[in-house]
């Protein structure tokens, strides 16, 4: 227990750190040498957690957002998921920002990727128990993928491109179309495959 609060306190300074650089250089320009001078640590330290910078920031993105979005019961809250989501951009544009003109679209893209997916499959998982359907797993698995695609560029879209759309109507339609299409497409895949 002890060593894992220790590894916790060591990877949450470098991210502090890296996160103070990117508040004033792109994140291309900053340095596992600064960051490491701004900690106190050697190198070997730094490379012992984290394959490079890029893999730092995905632990920054993981545990500021992501894993908090896992807990949540995203069928009887996802308002609070997608509000809390929401409200992660907006705290934290500039490292999001920096890390999208460093590394382009499709690398953030990869970034929300994976933990987005998980939270995607729980929702699409949740409506197959609660409403008793069995449906194909090629098909959850492309669905899965679609939502979370979708859900990856309305993120990179919203704090790239704020102004497109208003906080609370982002999250309203957002909650729409999630609490409207899923349980109506695995519904009308089930029906379907029934009839087979």
């Amino acid at each position: 227990m002890k060593h894992e609060i220790t590894t916790y306190n060591t990877k949450k300074a470098m991210a502090d750190s890296l996160k103070k650089f990117m508040r004033v250089k792109p994140l291309s320009k900053i340095t596992v040498s600064e960051i490491i001078a701004d900690c106190g640590m050697n190198r070997k330290t730094f490379y012992y957690h984290f394959k490079d910078i890029y893999a730092l920031l995905k632990w920054i993105l993981e545990q500021e957002a992501i894993e908090v979005v896992k807990r949540f019961d995203l069928l009887s809250v996802p308002e609070e998921v997608i509000a809390f989501i929401i409200d992660y951009v907006n705290a934290n544009k500039h490292i999001l920002s920096c890390a999208y003109d460093s590394i382009g679209r499709e690398e953030m893209k990869q970034f929300f990727y994976a933990d987005l997916q998980g939270v995607t499959q729980s929702i699409v998982d949740g409506v197959c128990t609660e409403n008793n359907l069995s449906v194909d797993d090629n098909f959850k698995e492309l669905l899965v993928s679609f939502y979370t695609e979708a859900l990856a560029g309305m993120l990179i879209d919203y704090f790239k491109y704020e102004q497109r759309y208003d906080r609370n109507d982002l999250i309203r339609h957002i909650i729409f179309i999630l609490k409207k299409s899923i349980p109506n497409i695995l519904t009308a895949k089930y029906n379907e495959s029934s009839k087979e």
